[in-house]
């Protein structure tokens, strides 16, 4: 009897809602979050000529917008050292399969991507109910800052990462009589793991905005532990980017000037909760 009682005030609390009945909730919110990534698939799909032809094979030509934008400012400061225009290689398809997987592959990615600001509000509606009040003013905002980012990140990886790390590595050549003839199962590959590792590592100004809400990091233990995060930010640069220096540096950069924020964004945060501190205690 103790143990209904129990149950009974617990579900009391929660809403009137038992562990069931968050598992059916959570259910309804994965189906529908899958529903949205099938139809932005599918139109992806169906919009070959357009989501393969221009978006995915657009950095592996000199008539992308970002080689283009660098042979005007080559043209602009006379260094003809930042004009690309030529990329020594071609895209082949070595697998029967091979064109037909990667054109779902890259469908099924273009429809994550497209459908990622409404995938994380499921999550989010799912979550904050749990939250208490304090917690959802805190983290008001967070579908569009969250989402902002990751589309910051992906048009980052997109248009500066992965067309310098093709033009890097289909330049690179061991011998001159070895010609490079990439599978388009390589190319597809390396384009979204830039893009999505882009995407994903500039969550950190969000990753760092909740840890400090939490109390578990501080702006002072993020600046004293500066020189540990280049070093790790190094490291995972360089294990999702390809082999060669100018991308790691490239994706480093712009997360360690992300780090930066997030200790500002943790100073800004330690600077209310002292000020509501001293409120409360005045009041009492």
């Amino acid at each position: 009897m103790a143990l209904d009682q129990y149950r009974e005030e617990e579900e009391e609390e929660e809403g009137g809602m038992s562990f069931l009945d968050h598992l059916e909730q959570l259910r309804w919110h994965l189906l529908r979050s899958v529903a949205a990534v099938l139809v932005f698939t599918v139109a992806a799909f169906l919009a070959k000529s357009i989501v393969f032809g221009k978006v995915i094979l657009g950095p592996s030509r000199v008539d992308f917008v970002t080689y283009q934008t660098l042979c005007k400012v080559s043209n602009w400061l006379n260094i003809p050292a930042l004009c690309i225009d030529v990329l020594p290689f071609t895209i082949q398809s070595r697998q029967m399969t091979g064109q037909f997987s990667m054109h779902l592959t890259s469908s099924m990615v273009v429809g994550l991507v497209v459908a990622f600001p409404y995938l994380f509000w499921e999550i989010w509606r799912f979550i904050s109910p749990g939250l208490h009040l304090q917690e959802k003013n805190a983290a008001r905002g967070a579908v569009f800052f969250v989402s902002l980012l990751f589309f910051a990140g992906a048009s980052f990886g997109y248009f500066i990462l992965a067309p310098l790390s093709i033009n890097f590595l289909s330049n690179y050549q061991l011998d001159p009589s070895i010609l490079n003839e990439f599978d388009i199962g390589s190319y597809v590959t390396t384009l979204i793991m830039l893009v999505l590792a882009s995407a994903i590592m500039f969550q950190l100004p969000v990753v760092i905005y909740f840890l400090s809400m939490s109390g578990l990091v501080s702006a002072a233990m993020l600046r004293s532990y500066r020189r540990h995060a280049i070093v790790v930010i190094l490291i995972i640069a360089a294990v999702i980017t390809p082999p060669d220096i100018i991308s790691q540096v490239l994706i480093a950069m712009p997360i360690l000037v992300l780090y930066e924020v997030g200790i500002t964004i943790a100073k800004r945060l330690e600077k209310k909760r002292a000020k509501k501190e001293a409120a409360e205690n005045r009041d009492n």
